[in-house]
């Protein structure tokens, strides 16, 4: 049978990705089974893995000792987050040269938007092909890429994912649903445990159930117009990515041992709220919520929060962080801390901030606290991060920091 779809969108996957990475740049672990782990002991766990690491059993979330124990030969390589989106940015570049990159989704998937001259399967496959052979030219022999072709970018996401390693695969009306027969309903993208279990409870218990429904429906069973664009865009309709709104700003960690007691879980929480406030300043926020939450051992989990007028100075959130901390030291008396996160929300535009009584501004402007913080972002960004900090605080760098 002709296909008869307009293949709209190529979606690239890479394979296993910081792992690949690794081996392109260290010889010494090609040909060896590779996990990254974030966390440089016996208590972490493996966050990316090769292939033939995978093919043991090694997978995300196993546990170092246990990695070891399946593959007492395994390459532990701790992660370098900023190196891989290095390699990301570059292979974006590459690409860009041939063919439109419409999103980076993530640090090993990319979103490709293909012209309307690509858009019969022949021509799409020979694009798709035609990448492949690029990225590996550019980024090197050992970096492989999955990549799926679709309508729309559901059904090309879904296809990126169907032949791994170095897979191309297509999805559209003309085989689907039979294609996706076989997979379980809750391995598609977007149909988390809540969802799948309202899919179950309607009777919907496979992707051929969920392709046949109306997408009205599917309105009513998730509650919300997504259902619909998720079936509609199942179907091939062409439905267009919608832009998400930012609540907030937030950072947390998981402590490392030797940051588990106070007063070093405090400063960690301190630096924080630094990170914190200076994302907010360069996106042109202001937050008018500020909490905490922490993890300890006995007490198990705690948070709170104070509402504040709205500001982008660090020094403000760190008052309050101080009259959190004290609040939650003096209720519990915690001494073994496992983790700490901050968070800076219910934010608002600068340039939508008003003069009120409390805070006689001009339109727009900032407070000379906020001016201040402005000009150590600056530093901090032409010096290195943490050149300059506002008091005492303890850097606790963890996976997406390393590189």
């Amino acid at each position: 049978m002709a296909n008869t779809a307009k293949f709209r969108t190529l979606y690239i996957d890479m394979d296993s990705f910081y792992a690949s990475v690794e081996q392109q740049l260290r010889p010494e672990l090609r040909g060896r089974p590779v996990g990254i782990t974030a966390v440089d002991n016996d208590a972490g766990a493996i966050v990316a893995a090769s292939y033939d690491a995978k093919a043991l059993g090694i997978g995300v979330g196993t546990r170092i000792h246990e990695a070891r124990k399946l593959c007492p030969g395994i390459a532990l390589v701790g992660a370098r987050h900023k190196v891989y989106v290095r390699m990301n940015q570059r292979i974006a570049t590459a690409i860009d040269r041939i063919a439109e990159v419409e999103r980076i989704r993530s640090v090993d998937e990319f979103q490709i938007r293909l012209s309307a001259v690509d858009f019969d399967l022949d021509r799409a496959v020979a694009k798709a092909q035609e990448i492949k052979s690029l990225i590996k030219s550019e980024a090197g022999q050992f970096i492989g890429a999955s990549v799926g072709l679709g309508p729309n970018h559901l059904l090309a996401k879904i296809a990126g994912k169907l032949e791994k390693p170095d897979g191309l695969s297509w999805l559209s009306p003309d085989n689907m649903p039979e294609r996706l027969a076989e997979m379980p309903l809750d391995k598609l993208p977007g149909i988390a445990k809540g969802i799948h279990r309202k899919l179950s409870a309607a009777g919907i218990h496979t992707i051929p159930d969920l392709y046949r429904l109306d997408p009205r429906h599917a309105r009513m069973i998730w509650r919300s117009v997504e259902g619909e664009r998720f079936v509609r865009a199942l179907k091939g309709e062409d439905i267009p990515l919608v832009p998400t709104r930012r609540n907030g700003y937030g950072n947390s960690k998981v402590l490392a041992p030797e940051n588990r007691g106070l007063p070093n879980a405090y400063f960690v929480s301190r630096w924080l709220v630094e990170k914190a406030a200076a994302r907010l300043r360069r996106d042109g926020y202001l937050a008018r919520y500020f909490s905490i939450q922490v993890s300890c051992r006995p007490k198990g989990w705690w948070a709170d929060g104070i509402s504040t007028f709205p500001s982008q100075d660090t020094m403000h959130f760190l008052e309050l962080h101080r009259v959190l901390w004290r609040r939650f030291y003096d209720r519990t008396g915690c001494r073994n801390y496992m983790s700490v996160g901050v968070q800076l929300g219910r934010i608002q535009r600068l340039e939508e901030r008003v003069p009120d009584l409390f805070l006689p501004l001009p339109q727009a402007a900032r407070t000379e606290r906020e001016k201040l913080g402005k000009v150590v972002d600056n530093i901090n960004r032409r010096f290195g991060a943490d050149t300059v900090s506002f008091g005492h605080s303890k850097p606790h760098y963890g996976f997406f920091e390393k590189g």
